[in-house]
């Protein structure tokens, strides 16, 4: 009974990923091919058509001043996703140099590393991040470098966790023994150790950008009219909620199902991987401060 249990959830798991990497797929294509598939410019203003409903020529509508929500949500999903991995990946790479530093060397270096950490952790990420805009203004350049700020403190304590554990394994060991050099142990040893995991850390982490980049966006800090973006459009139609609440549910209900498929994604691959034990005490520890 055991044995075909785990051979049920082994093909759940596939269903899941596979359903997750079609849906992902489709969302990402769409947004990179919105020039071509986009059926009318999404800046251009017609005030003849405003908030009129779905039509031939407008499939989901238009909104308050005349421009094709369809279009304006295809371009959307560029804005959103190109900005997420920006942050995603600058985020990842200083975290991974402040991680790797500061668990590879320990001691002294490390504590002061991980007590600024702590403290950085100890301000909600979102409202640092309000804080920092507010210094340097709202545009989506001041959010992209404050989300960065932010959410790379989050890899950097997770992959220090990760590195003190690699370091103490036996073929580590053996590597420095046989002379191998520092920056050739972090390289071909350590590093290479911390790619499956942050393969999904990576995964989760991206939904968690594009709900922050739409939270910031809504407010007007981020993305800033006429760019279509996620959020900033639900700002742009929250004055029409009771009359044409389609303004706001539509993009609603986009940032709802990428955020859900990436998180699905995130946890059928840490249980494929062996890492769900791992990843929610590290979410909680991160997310949770």
């Amino acid at each position: 009974m055991e044995g075909i249990r785990r051979i049920g959830w082994t093909v759940s798991q596939h269903k899941v990923l596979s359903i997750c990497m079609v849906l992902i797929s489709i969302i990402v294509l769409s947004g990179l091919l919105a020039p071509l598939i986009a059926p009318n410019d999404p800046n251009f203003v017609d005030l003849m058509h405003k908030l009129e409903g779905p039509s031939k020529q407008f499939p989901l509508g238009t909104d308050q001043l005349g421009r094709c929500l369809l279009s304006r949500l295809l371009y959307g999903t560029r804005v959103s996703l190109s900005l997420a991995l920006l942050i995603v990946t600058s985020c990842l790479v200083i975290g991974t140099i402040i991680g790797c530093f500061a668990g590879y060397i320990g001691g002294k270096v490390d504590g002061l590393v991980m007590r600024i950490c702590d403290a950085i952790l100890a301000i909600p990420s979102l409202i640092l991040a309000i804080s920092l805009i507010a210094i340097w203004g709202a545009g989506w350049k001041q959010m992209a470098v404050a989300l960065i700020i932010v959410q790379s403190v989050y890899y950097a304590r997770f992959i220090r966790g990760l590195v003190k554990n690699i370091k103490q394994q036996t073929y580590i060991t053996a590597a420095k023994i046989a002379g191998t050099s520092t920056l050739r142990l972090m390289t071909r040893h350590i590093i290479p150790n911390l790619l499956p995991p942050l393969f999904i850390v990576v995964t989760l982490e991206i939904g968690w950008v594009i709900m922050d980049i739409s939270a910031l966006s809504f407010i007007g800090l981020g993305v800033q009219s006429p760019t279509p973006e996620w959020g900033a459009m639900i700002n742009e139609g929250k004055s029409f909620l009771r009359s044409h609440p389609r303004l706001m549910i539509v993009p609603g209900v986009m940032i709802f199902c990428m955020v859900a498929i990436l998180n699905l994604l995130g946890e059928a691959l840490s249980e494929r991987k062996g890492l769900s034990r791992l990843l929610p005490k590290w979410a909680k520890e991160a997310k949770g401060s």
